[in-house]
């Protein structure tokens, strides 16, 4: 069983209940992590899969009857100063964390007609922006706090595919595939990895039954993915027996057979 007791992981983006981050949030926390999870409701109720305004202390509440300590903040990562932000707080309210989770994104449908310079900068400022300077703060951080210590963990959730209609957000998610390996060289010194996570097409709420269907048939195993398939691998990469997989972009989709 994966032990992550004395652990301080954040999760980022576990705004819903059937959303992947709210997954991830409880299977660490069953490992005895302590859990610090963000949320941003704006992206949830004007673009994303609909508003759920108290999920968050549920799921906060939830965890903690785990027997873990748990905080949560609602944080807009399109904002410069939001990843220092974070960081301070979790450090005030918890110390200084050893687990990164990058699981917030901005999603928005774009094709060739549609695609401008706003859509294409609303998802740089989340997807590569937030994301990427989380993770070098989050290192620096690491770097003073623990000097020789091999326990850092930084875990991305990325995409890709040749869908036509996601240009924004399948490029911004490339980028973050493409530094998955030149940023874990860099950090391997200090002791962290870094590993990002495609989970193919899950139901986190965004299927209807004749899409499931439909993607149904292109999974070996007769099912699309759900929630807990990326969190039990994503458990995995945060613990201590992860210590020699880094710079890997682990595609955990259940054989789906589309592109």
């Amino acid at each position: 069983m994966t032990n992550l007791k004395g652990k301080i992981a954040i999760v980022t983006g576990a705004s819903r209940a059937n959303g992947i981050g709210a997954a991830i949030c409880l299977f660490l926390a069953e490992a005895g992590a302590d859990i610090f999870f963000t949320h941003w409701s704006p992206f949830d109720e004007n673009e994303g899969n609909g508003i759920e305004k108290e999920f968050p202390a549920f799921l906060a509440n939830r965890i903690s009857k785990l027997g873990v300590k748990c905080f949560h903040i609602e944080l807009d990562l399109s904002h410069p100063g939001s990843p220092v932000n974070l960081l301070n707080e979790v450090e005030k309210m918890m110390g200084t964390p050893t687990i990164l989770v990058n699981n917030a994104t901005y999603e928005s449908p774009s094709n060739f007609r549609s695609l401008n310079t706003d859509i294409l900068d609303r998802h740089y400022q989340v997807n590569n922006i937030g994301t990427i300077i989380l993770s070098t703060e989050f290192a620096k951080r690491y770097e003073k706090a623990f000097p020789g210590q091999r326990g850092g963990r930084i875990i991305n959730l990325v995409s890709k595919g040749p869908d036509p209609n996601n240009l924004a957000y399948i490029a911004t998610k490339g980028a973050i595939i493409a530094i998955t390996e030149p940023l874990s060289v860099g950090l391997a010194p200090i002791g962290i990895t870094v590993n990002s996570v495609d989970p193919g097409p899950t139901d986190t709420g965004w299927m209807n039954e004749e899409v499931k269907a439909h993607l149904a048939t292109l999974f070996p195993m007769g099912r699309v993915g759900v929630p807990s398939d990326a969190a039990k691998l994503i458990k995995f990469l945060a613990s201590d027996d992860s210590e020699w997989i880094t710079g890997q972009v682990i595609r955990s989709e259940g054989g789906f057979l589309g592109k």
